[in-house]
């Protein structure tokens, strides 16, 4: 220890980079894995495991005809000949490609426990057995006729398919997922007859658009069925990209138990659910009280799935019910789809659904063309042989003199009847009991027959219209298989619209109690929910130099919308905000604002109302609040503000008048319609101002006149026709205001 290394003798120290050999070395290994372990090939859907799987299983003969073999001697002729990795890995690939509830055509045939979608584990290797299904054959069918190519294994010592014919497009159909070197898979199975009515379309019209590919290909056919309740929109965006995903809820009915009572039974849950776990999920949430409407959960599955759930009473609507299990539990889960793959089997990239048909239908032709290379070659060979069976029927007393005579026959028999070196290499490995078969009619027979298929063979070489007639004769073949009509090719999952607005406040009305509430917000930004409508907030108590910024009445049910200075609209639940004891807690714990912005101002949510955002500049415009709902703690951007400007007003836009008031004090009315209405953007100038901006806004009703209030909390109201001198049009600069106007340059009424 501590003395310096000595490399080996004769050896050199050769210096290196550390950098750069690391960034080598890692680079291999992120290829490796991208190429050769995590990333599926766009033109079989396979990866590298799944393929030696399969190609190992028919070299033992496992096809669907025949007997099934133990998977421990699958595992191991998979492991010792192509894929050294480890057993037990390879083991759950091939279980995997047996379960039919993770792949919607399976391609492995099993035999004994393979898991279920409890999520229990399959048995041991030692135990099950697997032969390949049908739909392996179709993936396989052609490789023996030079159909793709091979390459050597691990060690030199075999060979292995590079890629497999793929009769189907087996990568949307059963799908597949993977994480790789800073990329990853998600592609949810999808139906193969689909997936082939739109390869014929593609055959037909190249150019298709995604909406007519998604007319023939609506979304995922997932194994365990389930509904899609994704907008068709979103589904097409997804295709057209490559990225997104789909929204899946569990299938359910109401079963009536009589007396007006009823329960409601799920047949189906969503894909890579364990319905164990899920039912575990809904107890846990029913003893917690947090599924008011759920009295009871219980698991009734057989061989078919049927769990039960029993509603609090019978008054209880099961759609609102059920909505409410959809937003707690994973009854509704997103699929995601990302169709990132191997392109030609070297390069990942994420494609669109038609561009992997495209790649995939390619595939089809060059294994068309080689498969007919082959055969036409096979045909010549047997033409030549039989060309040389008929000289020797022709003259067969000759040909067994010169076999009994001569030393060396072969080219005796080649000079005689100037034969080439395979037919009489075909003559002389002629049986004796075959002699009786050389007939003339039957010779020339297979030879007419034999020349007129490969005839037809080149000209299909020749003919590129001709060989996508055939490829499309073989989707066509295809498609039947997995038709509609047959139990393996039945659409599993089904579509259905998103559940009404109506139901959604329902459900949010019935799992949280409805208790009057006063929200509070600092002018540090923090916020708290008091109980009760406190009307007199002089004796709350705030941090520091901290003060009350604003405070209103709302209700634990309410959404509660936060406005920033950065244009951005927050949405809090009433009742998910922190109670009223201490100082409650910052905003930006329970929403995503930045450190930079400020709140505007906070109201309770009406989603029948409009609002008027306006800018420091001067600029805004009227947006529906409904529009400004944010899903998530990021916010939605509504008005678009360039530092330093940032926006400054948000006000009901209740009337048909607006009146809007500078910094520099100088008063504008005009009518409302002059200021569009918009869901995002920067709007148009309501005031222009030689210097500063914008102070104050109020929209009112013409009828009514303008109200403002003075520091002393009194009221004032000027009609039309007192305030005509300040009407005008937007973006004129306006007058100073009347006598008496606050000094503060405010309206002084509730903004909201």
């Amino acid at each position: 220890m501590g003395k310096d290394v000595i490399p080996p003798s004769g050896g050199a120290i050769e210096p290196v980079n550390l950098r750069e050999a690391l960034e080598q070395r890692y680079l291999a290994y992120a290829l490796s894995t991208i190429t050769n372990r995590a990333l599926p090939d766009v033109r079989d859907g396979l990866k590298p495991v799944h393929r030696r799987i399969l190609h190992g299983m028919r070299l033992l003969g496992l096809n669907p005809n025949q007997a099934f073999k133990k998977s421990a001697k699958i595992v191991g002729d998979v492991m010792g000949n192509f894929h050294p990795h480890g057993d037990q890995a390879i083991y759950d690939a091939l279980a995997r490609l047996a379960q039919d509830f993770a792949v919607r055509y399976p391609l492995i045939d099993g035999q004994g426990n393979f898991g279920n979608v409890d999520g229990d584990n399959p048995a041991a290797m030692r135990y099950t057995e697997a032969r390949l299904t049908e739909v392996a054959r179709l993936l396989l069918d052609g490789i023996d006729e030079d159909a793709v190519d091979f390459r050597p294994t691990y060690d030199g010592s075999d060979q292995e398919p590079v890629v497999l014919p793929g009769a189907f497009p087996n990568l949307l159909a059963n799908g597949s997922s993977g994480i790789a070197v800073g990329m990853a898979t998600n592609i949810p199975p999808h139906n193969a007859a689909e997936l082939c009515s739109a390869a014929l379309h593609l055959i037909k019209t190249p150019n298709a658009r995604t909406e007519t590919l998604v007319g023939l290909v609506p979304g995922p056919d997932l194994p365990t069925g389930g509904v899609i309740v994704e907008p068709r929109e979103t589904i097409i965006a997804a295709y057209e990209t490559g990225r997104g995903s789909f929204r899946v809820r569990a299938r359910w009915s109401v079963e009536d138990q009589g007396r007006g009572t009823y329960v409601v039974v799920v047949t189906e849950i969503p894909y890579q659910v364990q319905k164990s776990k899920l039912i575990a999920t809904i107890a846990e949430l029913v003893d917690a009280k947090k599924l008011a409407l759920v009295s009871e959960v219980r698991d009734e599955s057989a061989e078919d799935i049927r769990i039960v759930i029993e509603p609090r009473s019978r008054t209880v609507d099961a759609a609102v019910m059920m909505e409410s299990l959809f937003r707690a539990s994973d009854l509704e889960t997103r699929i995601p789809l990302n169709l990132n793959v191997l392109s030609q089997g070297r390069v990942p990239r994420v494609m669109s659904l038609a561009e992997v048909l495209k790649e995939w239908l390619a595939h089809r032709r060059e294994v068309l063309v080689r498969r007919s290379n082959f055969r036409l070659e096979k045909i010549r060979h047997r033409l030549e042989v039989l060309e040389g069976y008929l000289v020797a029927y022709l003259n067969l007393d000759e040909v067994i003199r010169i076999i009994r005579s001569e030393d060396e026959p072969k080219p005796v028999l080649m000079k005689r009847f100037k034969l080439s070196d395979i037919q009489a290499e075909a003559i002389l490995n002629m049986r004796l009991r075959a002699l009786r078969k050389l007939e003339e009619l039957e010779i020339r027979g297979e030879h007419a027959d034999l020349t007129k298929e490969g005839k037809g063979l080149e000209a299909l070489l020749k003919s590129e219209d001709r060989q996508w007639d055939a490829i499309a004769e073989e989707i066509r073949a295809i498609r039947k298989t997995f038709g509609p009509d047959t139990p393996l090719g039945k659409r599993r999952t089904s579509f259905a619209d998103a559940p009404a607005a109506e139901i959604s406040e329902a459900v949010l009305e019935a799992s949280v109690e409805r208790e009057p509430i006063t929200v509070v917000v600092s002018e540090k930004g923090w916020i708290r929910a008091l109980k009760g409508h406190v009307a007199d907030t002089s004796g709350l108590a705030f941090k520091g130099d901290d003060a009350l910024k604003l405070a209103f009445p709302a209700q634990t049910t309410d959404k509660i919308l936060v406005a920033s200075t950065g244009g951005r609209f927050y949405t809090l639940q009433g009742d998910k905000l922190p109670g009223g004891r201490g100082h409650g807690e910052p905003l930006r714990l329970l929403i995503d604002m930045d450190a930079a912005e400020d709140v505007v101002t906070a109201f309770v949510h009406d989603p029948a109302r409009k609002l008027l955002v306006a800018a420091t500049d001067g600029r805004g415009f009227v947006v529906a609040e409904a529009e400004t709902l944010a899903n998530t703690r990021k916010g939605k951007q509504v008005m678009s503000v360039d530092a330093p400007e940032e926006m400054r007003l948000c006000v009901a836009a209740h009337g048909d008048m607006v009146a809007t008031l500078g910094e520099n004090r100088k008063l504008l009315v005009f009518p409302l319609d002059q200021v569009p209405v918009m869901a995002r953007g920067k709007g148009v100038r309501l005031q222009r101002y030689k210097d500063g901006g914008i102070a104050d806004a109020r929209v009112f009703v013409k009828a009514d006149g303008l109200t403002w209030m003075d520091s002393s909390g009194r009221s004032f109201v000027r009609s039309m026709a007192e305030i005509k001198d300040w009407l005008g049009d937007r973006a004129q600069a306006g007058r100073l205001p009347p006598t008496g106007f606050p000094r503060s340059n405010r309206f002084g009424t509730p903004a909201i």
